[in-house]
């Protein structure tokens, strides 16, 4: 069970009486990044006050002290997904993890005769480099048909996928409908078919057990700030096997074990072949202190406490008649809806007034914007620091958005 309220006293921007616009900060925007703990930021301050040197040069106690914590941090992501240190890749975030992915796997082995397949669910992340790589391989770019709630089923998947397929990349969670996909389930599909199967777990490893293993998933993404971590660190997990027949996305110091004068290199073993040049050590100071916080609570509890606050959530919000909600049976925290007659940037300004944090526009996915048939959408994300009176505050606030010009111009 989540104690909220002691939890809450964990993180400086809640616990320090922040106002926003001369109200209490409601942030419901962790789907872009979550808010920090103090554990994470000491972590941080730890690196640069006390062992600030580089790693993987120096031959003195305070550099083995940083090669330590890179270990130590590997091990503990690899605990935390049920992978291998040696699986675990860091980068800059889940953009860095699916261009290394799709410029070092995709490029490689991909054809004119071969097919990406998406959904027109995903964000540009996941969209992006794919367009890049079909664009020099030749391989086609199609997409699997969401059901008409914007779900991407194991059926439908089934009926867009052939030999010719040879990655599928989607999102666990997506990130403006908040489904959850059975990826076990399309995982199984994409091996029956001889593909790959590429996951963004940007929106999903932060709010609920993920297990590499026994979903038997190729690649998985995911991003440090959005599971308390700092920004600018991310993980590429991938099986070791491909691993090691994917190429470096970038190449220079401390990835090789030689090279010579006629432009031979030999690089060393995944994941050190990925990690070109200095490794953001303060970085990996903080996501490995914001796994132990996420282990000490529970992925499991974090998980059925966002469920429980969302249903709570909706209970509320269905009894507005002047909202139009795209998600209304989501599994995650997130909620996308708009406030019919006002556009998506006035209702979020209209919270801002109100200090609720919320974001708007097209989230990085114009190709669901387009599926959804709107303009922009107003997002609304949960996290386990959320409470109950966020929620009500937010539903109040979509209930008076409807007279927004007044309110707000008045």
């Amino acid at each position: 069970m989540i104690n909220v309220a002691k939890i809450r006293e964990d993180f400086p921007m809640l616990n320090q009486n922040k106002q926003m616009q001369n109200h209490p900060l409601v942030y419901l925007d962790s789907a872009a990044t979550s808010l920090k703990p103090q554990t994470v930021i000491n972590a941080e301050i730890d690196y640069y006050q006390n062992y600030s040197v580089n790693a993987h040069r120096g031959d003195y106690d305070l550099a083995h002290q940083v090669d330590t914590m890179i270990n130590e941090t590997r091990e503990a992501v690899a605990d935390f997904i049920n992978g291998t240190p040696e699986e675990i890749v860091f980068t800059s975030g889940t953009t860095a993890s699916i261009n290394l992915v799709a410029f070092g796997y995709g490029m490689k082995f991909l054809t004119s005769e071969d097919e990406i397949l998406l959904t027109q669910a995903e964000h540009a992340s996941n969209v992006l480099p794919w367009f890049k790589v079909a664009e020099i391989t030749g391989a086609k770019i199609n997409y699997i048909p969401l059901d008409e709630s914007g779900k991407l089923t194991a059926e439908n998947l089934r009926k867009a996928i052939s030999k010719k397929t040879k990655i599928v990349a989607v999102a666990h969670v997506t990130n403006v409908l908040g489904y959850v996909v059975d990826i076990k389930e399309i995982a199984s599909i994409c091996h029956e078919f001889g593909a790959l199967i590429v996951v963004d777990g940007a929106q999903s490893v932060p709010h609920m057990p993920i297990d590499v293993r026994d979903t038997d998933i190729d690649f998985l993404s995911f991003s440090g700030h959005k599971m308390l971590g700092p920004t600018g660190i991310g993980v590429l997990y991938g099986k070791y096997s491909l691993l090691q027949i994917t190429d470096p996305f970038m190449t220079g110091g401390g990835q090789t074990a030689k090279f010579d004068m006629c432009g031979d290199v030999n690089f060393l073993a995944p994941p050190i072949k990925f990690e070109a040049g200095t490794p953001h050590m303060a970085g990996i100071a903080g996501l490995k202190a914001a796994i132990d916080y996420l282990n000490a609570i529970g992925m499991d509890n974090i998980y059925a406490y966002e469920k429980e606050l969302r249903i709570y959530a909706m209970e509320k919000l269905a009894k507005l008649d002047n909202l139009t909600i795209y998600n209304p049976d989501a599994d995650g925290g997130i909620i996308s809806f708009n406030v019919n007659g006002v556009f998506a940037q006035d209702v979020a300004s209209y919270f801002n007034s109100r200090g609720i944090c919320v974001r708007s526009g097209q989230h990085c996915a114009q190709i669901l914007i387009e599926y959804l048939n709107t303009v922009s959408t107003v997002r609304a994300s949960l996290y386990f620091y959320n409470t109950k009176e966020d929620v009500d505050a937010f539903v109040e606030a979509c209930q008076e958005a409807g007279n927004f010009l007044d309110a707000y111009f008045g």
